[in-house]
């Protein structure tokens, strides 16, 4: 399947945003530059699927200062505009009205061990729930996500999983691992790596590094 076709696919199972979620690939963000629309972040999208992926890692959830403006989980504008991902084109313009940039700690943290163990070509990055939960009225939030909310995420991560069936399916951090687990899509997740976030980054490192060694 063309990595256009899957992007749409994937996106496709997700319903529009509400009160509480922002899906980015459907609806537009106040934030966001004209440039930078919901077939923006898809486009976006696809060309990080573009590849014979080793691995998919897979966080919890999309957040305000990453996949929300990126469209991509684990990467932030900062990173965009640096040239920092893989078949994306470093970007000379702006994607949010922010004054600076959107810099997410953990995504800068995971694409530099990403490269560093030369796997960044071989690498999906997702969340069990792809869209952006946050507090009703403040969408500069994350909040975690309810049960019922993760149900959302289910139909994606299979159809993921199907198209990529030789990846392993890598969850970060103790609560993507049992969101995954929740939903029950064999095989998934294979492993489990510190996040690197709250002081986790070495430890995040150390063992990402060993499954990908092992």
């Amino acid at each position: 399947m063309s990595n256009n076709r899957l992007a749409k696919l994937l996106t496709d199972t997700l319903p529009p945003s509400s009160e509480k979620l922002f899906n980015p690939w459907r609806d537009p963000c106040d934030e966001d530059e004209p440039c930078n629309g919901p077939k923006a972040k898809l486009a976006r999208l696809a060309a990080h699927l573009a590849c014979d992926p080793k691995f998919i890692l897979c966080g919890e959830a999309a957040g305000y200062q990453g996949c929300r403006h990126s469209g991509i989980a684990f990467t932030s504008e900062y990173l965009l505009r640096e040239g920092k991902i893989p078949g994306i084109s470093a970007m000379s313009h702006r994607l949010t009205s922010r004054r600076l940039p959107y810099r997410e700690p953990s995504a800068t943290i995971v694409w530099d061990a990403l490269r560093k163990l030369s796997i960044e070509k071989r690498t999906i990055l997702w969340n069990a729930l792809p869209m952006h939960p946050h507090e009703r009225g403040n969408e500069q939030s994350n909040r975690t996500p309810t049960r019922d909310e993760l149900k959302i995420g289910k139909l994606a991560l299979q159809k993921l999983v199907a198209e990529f069936p030789s990846a392993k399916v890598i969850a970060i951090g103790r609560k993507a691992e049992r969101s995954l687990k929740s939903m029950r899509v064999p095989g998934v997740p294979a492993s489990c790596v510190r996040h690197p976030a709250r002081g986790g980054a070495p430890k995040f490192r150390q063992q990402l590094k060993q499954l990908v060694s092992g």
